[in-house]
């Protein structure tokens, strides 16, 4: 939609409405010691193909690992 990054309009803390936190009443020690688990980075697993994306549309040059740095572009 966009033609750079420039214009890449990103959600700021005034986007975002209240968030509700769920606790589930599940203790597990294998994950961590304290037993927490998260679900928090499901919502930014794309990003990282997006500007995988752009820099393809912007330079012609598919890179396929992360990270992504100016070495492998040349």
């Amino acid at each position: 939609m966009n033609h750079n990054l420039a214009e890449y309009h990103a959600p700021v803390n005034a986007d975002v409405h209240d968030i509700e936190v769920i606790f589930v009443e599940e203790h597990d020690d294998i994950i961590n010691p304290l037993g927490a688990k998260g679900l928090g980075e499901n919502g930014i697993v794309g990003e990282a193909a997006a500007v995988g994306n752009a820099i393809y549309h912007a330079t012609g040059k598919r890179v396929r690992d992360l990270p992504i740095t100016i070495h492998k572009l040349l």
